[in-house]
């Protein structure tokens, strides 16, 4: 596919609107983010656990930091949920404003075991819709953006700055589907619906990366029957749409973004959902279900 854009042309030049400029800083924010993650690594990050047993590295604190301070500096205005700073207790007032979503490291677990598939994510969120994202993954050398119906794959440089940049659109529905599931978080609910669907591959895969697999076409389905939080996904799910394609509740609704006063510990917590391309034959998706 041949490239739209320079490594050095910002991609909002393709995109209209409010939105326009939003992503360079965002993947400004990212790849300066990714590059402390390396380095952290590189060096032996520790890792501690939060109050809910999940693990947490400086990785994540300082990739939270340096992004913070980005927004900050360019979007004073618009309140920020970051994973740590919620489970610090710092959550701002989003009640009817947009708002951005920030996961500085999602895939703890695999850049805890080694493995390379985790991500850093940011996402502006309009109604309760994510309608621009960034996803990179720092280790892979790749990272993918997405706003309206606009989405790339860029590729970066050891230098972490983007050597190139190709525009991607997920694909149709085959049958049967190429199905993703999680590596760290997978369940028997999951397994069932993989079954019921009649998915004859199905690729492991850690963090949002899930949702830019979809996003290029690389599979078909992703089901996510466990429990994952709004940063988790809002960035993934940005791309996922601006690329052609849907996440949505086992309701079939959109997932929505936003989600507070619903217990202690349930606040942005995300529904059961499955992110997919362009939507099968109603038939078809009256099986799946």
């Amino acid at each position: 596919m041949t490239s739209m854009l320079k490594p050095s042309e910002p991609a909002s030049s393709l995109i209209p609107g409010r939105v326009s400029g939003m992503l360079e800083i965002f993947e400004s924010a990212a790849l300066a983010a990714g590059k402390a993650i390396v380095e952290i690594r590189q060096a032996g990050a520790v890792t501690h656990y939060k109050a809910d047993r999940s693990p947490v590295t400086e990785a994540d604190e300082e990739a939270e930091r340096i992004i913070l301070a980005a927004l900050a500096q360019n979007f004073p205005e618009i309140p920020v949920i970051a994973e740590e700073q919620v489970a610090a207790g710092h959550v701002p007032d989003i009640t009817g404003r947009s708002f951005l979503l920030v996961d500085p490291l999602d895939g703890t677990k695999e850049f805890v075991s080694g493995k390379d598939d985790f991500t850093v994510n940011i996402a502006l969120i309009e109604d309760g819709v994510p309608t621009a994202g960034i996803v990179y993954a720092p280790a892979l050398g790749v990272a993918y953006a997405g706003a309206g119906s606009q989405a790339w794959k860029i590729k970066v440089g050891a230098d972490f700055t983007p050597e190139s940049r190709e525009p991607i659109r997920c694909r149709a529905m085959r049958q049967p589907p190429v199905a993703l599931a999680s590596r760290s978080h997978r369940t028997a609910e999951t397994d069932a619906f993989l079954e019921r669907c009649g998915a004859m591959e199905t690729k492991s895969i850690g963090s949002s990366l899930k949702f830019c697999l979809l996003a290029e076409g690389g599979a078909d389905i992703y089901p996510r029957f466990g429990r994952t939080m709004e940063w988790d996904t809002a960035a993934g799910d940005a791309v996922l749409r601006a690329s052609g394609g849907h996440t949505r509740d086992t309701n079939g609704l959109p997932l929505r973004y936003g989600k507070t006063n619903q217990s202690d510990d349930a606040d942005f917590a995300n529904p059961h959902f499955i992110a997919e391309g362009p939507a099968p034959d109603p038939v078809v998706r009256q099986e799946i279900r």
